[in-house]
Order: C-alpha cells, then sequence, then structure tokens
C-alpha cells in the first residue's frame, strides 16, 4: 500500500508539472510574461524532479531535506500563479485556478509528511 501511495503523489507531481507546462504555454510574448514563465517553468516542475531525488534519499536526513526543497519549490509556484491571476496575464484563468488548488493540496502533503517525518525521528 505505501508503494501505491508513492507512485499516487509521483504521478500527481508528474500531472502538475504538465499543468504548470500548459499554462506557461498560454502566456502572452512579453517581457514580464516571460519572466514569470521562466520561473514558473523551474519552480513547477522541479518538484517532479526533486521527487526523484527523494527516491534514492541516503539518510532520514536527507530525505527530510529534499522533501523541504519541493515544498519551497511548491510555494515559489504558488506565488508565480497568483501573480499570473491577479494581473491577469492570462484571459481565462480555470487552468490557474485548478493550478493554484493543486499547488496548495500539494504544499499540504509536503508539510504533514515533513511533520510526521520530524516527529518520528524526535522520538
Amino acid at each position: 500500500m505505501n508503494k501505491k501511495r508513492k507512485y499516487d503523489l509521483e504521478e500527481r507531481l508528474i500531472n502538475f508539472a504538465i499543468l504548470i507546462m500548459e499554462i506557461v504555454e498560454q502566456l502572452p510574448n512579453t517581457r514580464i510574461s516571460n519572466h514569470i514563465a521562466g520561473q514558473l517553468t523551474r519552480s513547477g516542475t522541479s518538484p517532479t524532479l526533486h521527487y526523484g531525488e527523494v527516491q534514492s534519499a541516503e539518510s532520514q536526513r536527507d530525505f527530510i531535506h529534499k522533501f523541504k526543497v519541493i515544498l519551497k519549490e511548491l510555494r515559489e509556484t504558488n506565488i508565480c500563479l497568483k501573480i499570473i491571476k491577479r494581473k491577469p496575464l492570462i484571459k481565462s484563468s480555470q487552468k490557474v485556478d485548478f493550478a493554484l488548488t493543486e499547488c496548495n493540496e500539494l504544499i499540504s502533503i509536503f508539510v504533514s509528511s515533513i511533520k510526521t517525518d520530524e516527529k518520528k525521528n524526535n522520538t
């Protein structure tokens, strides 16, 4: 069952990265949009790639560190998405709204996992 949950999170992160790519592709070709697009591309796809590194963590401490890196990237992505929505840089914000919801859910998952692991290791 634990393996199934890992797989589901991996798939969810892959789908999130693809969603971010689709949003980036919808941004207009302006200086500010290109800047935000670069930031969003990096921060929105890196959690998926870092999750692959988590699978090979060298220690529990390394595992927690890698999860914290993922969390930082998700928070950066969340802010980029909020900027895109608030500006607005995309006419239809349906995908952005979905991405914001998913990003917040992923943030909650990683915050909870980090807290659980840290609590487990302090006991």
